[in-house]
C-alpha cells in the first residue's frame, strides 16, 4: 500500500536527482592541459591549440592529442592501453593517466587561481 510520505519521498528523491544531473551537465570547461611525468610538471599546453605532444620518459613513450577543445593519449607504449581506451577528455577535472609510465593528463582552468582541493596535516 502507498502513502503519502512515499510518494513525497519519491518526488524528493526525483527532483534531488535532476539537481545532481544539472550540476554534472554543467561542468566547468577549462583552458589548458597540465602533463606532469613521474609528478613533475612536464608542461601546460592550451587546449584551444590543436596539437600532438610527445612525452618520453624512461624508455616510454606517450602522445597526447589535443583537438577541438578536448585531449587524448592518442598513443602510449604501455601493456594495458587503459589510458588509451580512456578517450577524449574535456571538463576541469578530468584525467588520463598512464599508470605503467608515470604519465598524468589533466585539464586545469588558468582563470581559476590555483584552487586547493585537498589538505592533509
Amino acid at each position: 500500500m502507498i502513502k503519502k510520505a512515499d510518494i513525497a519521498l519519491f518526488f524528493l528523491l526525483l527532483a534531488a536527482g535532476l539537481v545532481v544531473s544539472f550540476a554534472s551537465l554543467s561542468a566547468d570547461t577549462g583552458d589548458k592541459v597540465l602533463i606532469t611525468v613521474s609528478g613533475e610538471t612536464y608542461g601546460t599546453y592550451d587546449l584551444s591549440k590543436d596539437q600532438t605532444i610527445h612525452v618520453s620518459h624512461d624508455g616510454h613513450t606517450n602522445n597526447i592529442t589535443i583537438k577541438d577543445g578536448s585531449v587524448s593519449m592518442s598513443y602510449s607504449d604501455c601493456a594495458n592501453q587503459v589510458c588509451v581506451h580512456t578517450g577524449a577528455i574535456s571538463q576541469t577535472k578530468d584525467s588520463i593517466v598512464c599508470l605503467p609510465n608515470r604519465v598524468m593528463v589533466e585539464i586545469i582552468d588558468s582563470k581559476a587561481g590555483g584552487d586547493v582541493d585537498v589538505i592533509s596535516g
